[in-house]
């Protein structure tokens, strides 16, 4: 992995840790920091680990909000089964996180959004 600027989009690893948050929101489940970490090539904690996440994180999201979808982020939590620090105040930065919201209830509405936009939908084929 290159030292700058990989977390970017159109990077290697930017199309790797989309897919797994993708694959995620298909199934309405979740993906985790470490996964995303180990699949690329980061170590799995640590403060280096945590701030590269957050950029990769924060570009996903940012990418997702261009193209008038939710942040797909929601989706990616820790071990402890938790948000990240950086999720509330990047939904504030992108606009979509008002002073005096309830934090909790955002996210899951945010998940929610998220499990619609990428719900797969299964056709019944009909045999003759």
């Amino acid at each position: 992995m290159s030292n700058s600027k990989w977390y970017q989009s159109q990077s290697k690893e930017f199309y790797i840790a989309y897919s797994i948050m993708i694959n995620a929101a298909q199934h309405q489940g979740f993906a985790t920091y470490q996964e995303i970490a180990q699949a690329v090539g980061l170590p799995t904690a640590g403060n280096y680990m945590g701030g590269a996440i957050s950029e990769l994180l924060r570009t996903i999201s940012e990418n997702e909000v261009q193209h008038n979808r939710p942040m797909l982020s929601a989706i990616v939590i820790g071990v402890n089964r938790r948000l990240g620090e950086g999720f509330i105040s990047l939904a504030r930065k992108l606009g979509l996180f008002n002073n005096g919201d309830d934090e909790e209830i955002f996210w899951k509405n945010e998940c929610k959004k998220i499990y619609k936009e990428w719900k797969i939908e299964y056709r019944i084929s009909k045999s003759k």
